[in-house]
């Protein structure tokens, strides 16, 4: 059971509950906080303060006062004219992060909302119902509005809800569990689509995927590195030593350890002294997206346990307070950092792909990887696809944050547009997998074709693994199942269980 606080969320915290199911439950010092604060809020209430958002209209309506008989139907009804999302839906996995991070961002008592507000979204992750959340419709400015009004329909037993692998009326899956819906009351509905998690979520997901990708990426390039008998001396630490970047020289160990023992790196090729920079510069590229993942990384983590509702209520300063915590800024300039990070890997390995099949370049490689070539083609397609991917990663890096639509009659005149970001950041990746995919076929080609033998220690786990799941290429076939193969394969980390099982360790 994972207990929140409001304080401690961390990647693993998330991953587990996002795609293992863990239970949560609310630590008890949160639960009194929340109890403090919205005994205090409701005080402030009878005293007849005007807060904006309970009682008072939205953005630029906020002028508009609203009556004490009204402000629980204010509420639902913020939730209803905001659940306008579109496009298709954000997948299970982030709807169950969104929740964890919203319940998170509720248990730390400043959203002036009750304590049922956040058990409710505990129950729905504890009980395996999913809101449908469309996944357009958010600009990033006051939170995640739009999708998160669609989490909040369903708390209050509205919209459809995806449960036990079919999309239902939210009523029918309460019903099953015996659940009833949450009622709002004042503020609530305001708190529950007033924040950043969606992007936060997108983004948090995108990082855990994005720290397997790159450290498989280390893993095959170094089998690119053997098929094209590389040369070791970049990879040297004292190279590394003297460009103290973390992130160059945890890439840099990673292919040495791969290579450790191999005989195919110096010495094959008298005339040369240098590799292309898509081998030589390993570490300096696969390193700065490192770094950049770390960053972003810390500054999700910070954004997760971070209270991001407006406005929020401090009783023990005797304040309420309203400011823009929601706004998406500080995520969006990041998750476009790290789209444009997570992009270049691609681009270098689709070089490496090149140099692979291209007899220009490969170093005495058959043409395009295949015996009797001409009549046979070989991978030379399979560059065109990776040149696709890479093109369209390049157009997906472009930032999203740097543009801005005013909403709400200019009331919100800047927004960040963050959720562009993190979307656009979850298609890289999934692009990036494919080409990285079609690297690895043709390296592990390559290795054959070159009838390379004493391979490095973990270069030798890897291409062992890979000739198991798909075979030598005699002559063309279709590729695009084993393309597909062997992205999954990426995808669930299987590279790094190979070297984990032959205990070959990467940083």
């Amino acid at each position: 059971m994972l207990r929140i606080d409001g304080k401690n969320l961390s990647l693993e915290d998330v991953v587990m509950v996002a795609k293992d199911r863990k239970k949560v439950a609310l630590e008890k010092p949160a639960a009194e906080k929340i109890a403090q604060n919205r005994f205090y809020l409701e005080e402030q209430m009878k005293n007849g303060e005007t807060i904006y958002g309970i009682n008072t209209g939205f953005g630029h309506l906020s002028r508009v006062t609203i009556s004490p008989c009204e402000l629980e139907t204010l509420q639902q009804k913020l939730v209803y004219s905001h659940s306008v999302g579109y496009g298709e839906d954000l997948d299970e996995e982030t709807v169950r992060a969104v929740m964890l991070l919203r319940a998170n961002a509720l248990a730390q008592g400043f959203s002036g909302v009750r304590i049922q507000v956040v058990e409710k979204l505990l129950d729905f992750l504890n009980h395996g119902i999913h809101p449908r959340v469309p996944s357009r419709g958010s600009v990033g400015a006051s939170g995640d509005l739009v999708p998160l009004a669609h989490v909040a329909l369903a708390l209050t037993g509205n919209g459809q809800v995806y449960y036990q692998g079919k999309l239902v009326d939210t009523k029918e899956a309460l019903k099953k569990e015996n659940l009833m819906p949450l009622q709002l009351m004042a503020k609530e509905g305001l708190a529950l689509v007033n924040g950043t998690q969606v992007m936060t979520a997108l983004g948090l997901i995108a990082v855990h995927e994005g720290l397997k990708i790159l450290r498989q990426a280390d893993c095959i390039a170094a089998l690119s590195m053997e098929a094209l008998r590389g040369l070791r001396d970049p990879f040297h630490p004292l190279i590394q030593k003297v460009r103290p970047h973390p992130g160059q020289k945890k890439v840099a160990e990673n292919i040495l350890t791969l290579m450790e023992g191999s005989e195919n790196l110096e010495g094959n090729c008298n005339d040369k002294v240098q590799d292309g920079y898509s081998l030589r510069c390993i570490p300096q590229i696969h390193g700065a997206s490192r770094d950049v993942l770390e960053y972003v990384l810390d500054l999700l983590i910070r954004e997760a346990n971070s209270a991001t509702d407006n406005p929020l209520i401090f009783h023990e300063e005797d304040r309420i307070i309203s400011g823009g915590n929601f706004h998406g800024q500080p995520l969006a300039l990041a998750l476009d950092y790290l789209g444009m990070a997570m992009s270049e890997i691609g681009n270098v390995s689709e070089r490496r792909l090149e140099r692979l099949i291209n007899p220009a370049l490969s170093g005495g490689l058959p043409p395009f990887l295949v015996n009797k070539s001409g009549l046979n083609s070989g991978y030379m397609v399979l560059q065109y696809t990776a040149a696709s991917l890479v093109s369209e990663n390049k157009v997906l890096a472009g930032p999203a944050s740097i543009d801005s639509i005013p909403t709400s009659a200019s009331q919100e005149d800047h927004v960040s547009m963050g959720s562009v970001s993190a979307l656009k950041l979850k298609n890289i990746n999934s692009n990036l997998l494919g080409i990285l995919a079609g690297e690895a076929l043709c390296a592990v080609q390559g290795i054959d074709m070159a009838g390379l033998e004493r391979m490095g220690r973990g270069t030798r786990l890897l291409h062992s693994f890979l000739r198991e799941k798909v075979p030598f290429l005699e002559e063309d076939r279709t590729l695009y199942g084993e393309l597909e193969l062997v992205s999954s394969l990426l995808k669930e980390g299987a590279l790094l269980r190979v070297l984990q099982d032959g205990e070959c360790f990467l940083l």
